[in-house]
């Protein structure tokens, strides 16, 4: 179904692809400005990706929030994107908004983000992680690879690269599961993907 009267949105930030990248992380799309505390990937203060990573790489879920001023540390989130080898962007560049909100459900896919493309920009990127079914569409559609079981992969492949697609918790707080549950998943693939010492 086509909403032509429901704008197109166009994706607002550039991928995150550091050369050391050996994780592509794909999300959907970003919510709606109104709910972004900062210029970055995952901007949404409610979202718990950051407090995820911050459980995981330093023990702490508050090592990346700025509870003063209700946002992220952004250059610290980057640094350690950078040090750990990991790129970020989602697997759509344009959508349509049906409800006006942030939910997958409610975005409808106008433009597909041409993941081979990212990729030859990552050479040493072997694994690819979504959180949520609307991200794992572009992959399940356009590489024929199924969705892993939670916390699992499966192997495919891209543009003559082996791959491997692995399943994660939603970082939503609107996925029923406490944050050191889903940390928990991160850590283990963190552990088997990227370099740690």
């Amino acid at each position: 179904m086509t909403n032509i009267n429901i704008p197109v949105e166009r994706h607002p930030l550039e991928p995150f692809l550091p050369k050391n990248a050996r994780l592509l992380m794909l999300g959907s799309f970003p919510p709606p400005r109104k709910r972004w505390c900062m210029e970055f990937f995952y901007p949404n203060r409610t979202n718990m990706m950051w407090e995820i990573f911050g459980e995981v790489f330093f023990g702490d879920s508050q090592r990346l929030v700025d509870a003063e001023h209700r946002t992220f540390r952004r250059n610290e989130i980057e640094a350690l994107l950078k040090e750990k080898g990991i790129a970020i962007f989602d697997t759509a560049t344009a959508v349509r908004r049906l409800s006006g909100n942030a939910s997958d459900k409610d975005l409808q896919v106008v433009e597909k983000t041409d993941i081979a493309a990212l990729l030859a920009r990552i050479p040493l990127c072997h694994d690819i992680v979504c959180t949520g079914q609307k991200s794992f569409s572009v992959l399940t559609e356009d590489y024929g690879v199924a969705v892993p079981t939670m916390g699992e992969y499966n192997e495919f492949g891209i543009g003559g690269r082996e791959m491997r697609l692995w399943r994660m918790p939603s970082s939503s707080r609107a996925y029923p599961m406490p944050l050191k549950e889903k940390a928990a998943y991160y850590r283990r693939m963190a552990e088997a993907v990227l370099i740690t010492a």
